[in-house]
């Protein structure tokens, strides 16, 4: 086996600053929990969030894709499930202190950039949508 099969990647690993609760506030507000799943391959979001006046509700699964007999990929993504039934994914990126959620595939247009604070407990920055939209949020943690 690989090293990359054996444990979790660096890149993964490197989100454990996310663990814990925090407080969503900006464009969406509401509450985020992320934990690590038994074995710490993949880290878990649970959402309770409301944006443009609706309720968001659900979970994402955060981790190296590694399908049957495969090795696992390189790059940290996601799939997050909602309460109405739509499943969005992303790809994660942590450099230094700068997180990057890309919507979709790495490198596209609508995504999230923020910058970790000194002490660890926030994350602010901003969505960004195609064609100007997105909004400002920022997570405290609880």
């Amino acid at each position: 086996m690989t090293e990359t099969t054996t444990r979790p990647s660096a890149g993964l690993r490197a989100l454990d600053r996310l663990v814990g609760t925090w407080t969503v506030t900006g464009g969406a507000a509401g509450t985020v929990r992320y934990g690590w799943m038994p074995g710490g391959f993949f880290l878990l979001q649970h959402v309770e969030l409301s944006q443009f006046g609706q309720p968001v509700t659900g979970m994402e699964v955060i981790g190296n894709l590694r399908p049957f007999g495969e090795p696992a990929g390189t790059d940290v993504v996601s799939r997050f499930y909602d309460s109405t039934g739509n499943t969005l994914d992303y790809v994660y990126e942590l450099t230094d202190d700068t997180l990057t959620i890309w919507g979709g595939a790495k490198g596209s247009p609508a995504y999230f950039r923020g910058t970790f604070s000194a002490d660890g407990d926030s994350v602010t920055g901003e969505w960004v949508y195609p064609g100007g939209g997105g909004y400002p949020s920022t997570m405290t943690r609880v």
